[in-house]
């Protein structure tokens, strides 16, 4: 039988409606294609910093607008992991993991621009201990994005004498550590003078092209509905499902997201939020806890902190490891999708 296609014509009285709608701030949701048909954006009604939609929940006028966000990404390619020798997931050179989490963060940062145009983009790398050749290679790519960015060579000798790490009889782990320790101190320095919004990311983690654009669209809308700063990490963490804790469940633009008060030190929040807890975070540079994120899940018994369903990026580590894969997610589509 000959399928017949339904036809919809588009006259003249419909057109002047969805203007007139336009204008007046309504939205009209065609539901043979469930298009927004009063959106520049057929597929997404929502806007940064000015509202939120999600279907069928309504709109949510945004107040707490987003101005700028800093991305500070520590990295260094000498160090395959800092307290272990455990080959990472895919069995790469630690370069390979380093320049692909840049490229998936541009990427992912380019997605955003499509619809974003008045939030301000900065990128800061602090460097300890890569080579020249990577050095160079990290810059070439930041500079082909055209982003604003700064690249920082860390000089660990102004850190040492701040830095006190737990006693592990190996000078090798010990000085990885204290190497580490150092660019979380500088990283937390710089965000101290940000403007707005900070995403402190480590240098093995994949993102997904969705995955910045999730997070600044949750931030608006959760802190507008929460009437707060808030913390938010791009990964669904596999280690907190083992955990017996209640967790809230919110619905972004996309994704769906969890409360949860544990992360690692891959974390977005505000300026508001670094300077409140200013003296707290440079402690996680200065003195080595077990766990080492113990001073950040203390901050999170106090604010709330967000993590996505499904993940949004993917945690490089070895495939053992209980912070890294995330569930449901495709790590091999990631990977690929993040090469140079």
């Amino acid at each position: 039988m000959r399928q017949i296609e339904k036809t919809y014509k588009k006259g003249v009285l419909r057109k002047l409606f969805i203007k007139i709608c336009r204008l007046l701030g309504y939205e009209l949701i065609d539901q043979a294609d469930m298009s927004f048909i009063t959106s520049l954006n057929k597929e997404n009604a929502s806007i940064v910093g000015k509202k939120s939609i999600t279907l069928p929940l309504g709109e949510i006028k945004i107040k707490r607008k987003i101005r700028s966000l800093d991305i500070i990404l520590k990295t260094c390619t000498g160090v395959n992991l800092v307290s272990q020798n455990k080959k990472r997931i895919f069995e790469h050179k630690k370069s390979e993991y380093t320049f692909r989490t840049i490229n998936s963060l541009l990427k992912s940062l380019k997605k955003s621009k499509q619809n974003i145009n008045n939030i301000d983009f900065k990128i800061t790398i602090i460097d300890a201990g890569s080579s020249k050749e990577d050095k160079e290679t990290m810059r070439e790519i930041l500079e082909k994005s055209k982003l604003k960015f700064n690249f920082i060579e860390l000089n660990l000798s102004d850190y040492l004498e701040r830095i006190k790490v737990i006693k592990k009889d190996n000078p090798q782990i010990e000085n990885n550590m204290k190497s580490t320790m150092a660019s979380i101190i500088k990283s937390f320095e710089i965000s101290k003078n940000s403007d707005d919004l900070v995403y402190f990311v480590e240098d093995d983690y994949i993102h997904s092209d969705d995955c910045i654009s999730e997070m600044l669209s949750v931030y608006e809308k959760f802190s507008t509905i929460l009437e707060d700063e808030i913390f938010i990490v791009p990964v669904d963490y596999p280690y907190l499902y083992q955990k017996n804790q209640s967790a809230n469940l919110l619905i972004g633009q996309k994704y769906h997201w969890r409360s949860v008060r544990e992360s690692l030190l891959t974390f977005l929040t505000s300026n508001k939020m670094i300077n409140k807890y200013y003296n707290e975070l440079i402690k996680m540079g200065e003195i080595e806890h077990e766990p080492y994120e113990t001073i950040l899940h203390n901050i999170y018994d106090k604010e709330r902190c967000f993590s996505p369903i499904p993940s949004l990026a993917l945690h490089c580590t070895n495939v053992n490891s209980i912070f890294g894969l995330s569930p449901t997610i495709d790590f091999k589509k990631l990977w690929e999708d993040s090469k140079l």
